[in-house]
């Protein structure tokens, strides 16, 4: 192997052995429809629309596992209640109900202010030619709040603001009553807007990352093995050590408003093996027997 080819090869492990290693741990999240306030009414549904692109750019940085949206993790709920009733067939096939994937985080809003422009005409005829120009602006202002689901407190909030505006000309016959226009707007500048302020949003997501712990928990303890609610799909991986402990919740006497968590630790683990939806732990140090329920988080 020439020198070249040995220092590509070394440099492709390189890099291998580097992803592997930062991969972050994924976050699962849920994101709820924006409330649209801004009084803005139109062919498309805002909050809907708005609450997909979001849920599309979050699934895009490999950061999160992004659970269905609220109406399809409602219908799911709905059908597994179906079959719970017993009005319908049954059979491996039938859905179970506790099986959903818990949120970690969910992201929930308002669309404040939404604007759209469009210009006029403001050429002039020449020799019966309209030589004309035309500018189209949109702004969409919107607030973003992150809710931790163990507390249902709002752990930080973000306001977004997009922006869009485009020029164009128009070229058009201007005789008489006819007026045959060619040319236009190419650009959606609503849809522009949108994906600017999801933009602000995605990248404010994942600033706030760092002071969220990421968590799991203990869903079963064989044979002096510990098995987690994490798996492939947030990218454990076999050798990464975690921190299991009991968690006392502090509540107001007075409300009964869960006010923090704090997690003892009582555990080391390893992981020793990975699947798509958990991962099995050896007990490194510390109790052995976790009893179900156990949080689990990066030490």
């Amino acid at each position: 192997m020439t020198l070249p080819v040995r220092i590509l090869a070394l440099l492709s492990v390189s890099a291998l052995l580097a992803s592997a290693e930062v991969a972050p741990l994924k976050y699962t999240i849920g994101v709820y429809d924006f409330d649209n306030r801004s009084g803005w009414t139109g062919q498309i549904n805002l909050p809907q629309s708005f609450g997909a692109v979001l849920t599309d750019a979050l699934h895009q940085t490999g950061r999160f596992i992004v659970l269905g949206e609220t109406e399809l993790r409602g219908a799911a709920m709905a059908e597994q209640d179906l079959a719970a009733s017993g009005r319908t067939a049954g059979g491996s096939r039938a859905p179970a109900t506790g099986q959903l994937t818990p949120a970690q985080l969910l992201v929930r809003g308002e669309i404040t202010h939404l604007q759209t422009v469009s210009g006029g005409d403001g050429g002039i005829a020449i020799r019966g030619i309209a030589v004309g120009g035309s500018r189209a602006r949109a702004e969409i202002n919107a607030v973003m709040y992150i809710v931790d689901t163990t507390t249902g407190q709002v752990k930080a909030s973000k306001r977004m603001e997009g922006s869009s505006e485009r020029g164009g000309m128009r070229i058009g016959v201007a005789r008489g009553n006819v007026r045959a226009s060619v040319g236009g707007f190419k650009d959606n500048n609503l849809a522009t807007a949108v994906e600017a302020a999801i933009e602000q949003a995605v990248d404010f997501l994942l600033e706030q990352l760092d002071t969220m712990p990421w968590t799991a928990d203990v869903v079963a303890a064989r044979g002096g093995q510990i098995y987690l609610n994490r798996g492939e799909r947030e990218n454990v991986r076999v050798g990464q050590r975690f921190v299991a402990g009991e968690v006392d919740e502090l509540r107001d006497p007075g409300t009964g408003e869960l006010l923090d968590v704090i997690i003892e630790q009582i555990a080391t683990l390893e992981v020793t093996q990975v699947r798509e939806r958990i991962a099995i732990c050896r007990v490194v140090d510390g109790q052995e027997d976790l009893p179900v329920g156990t949080r689990v988080m990066l030490p």
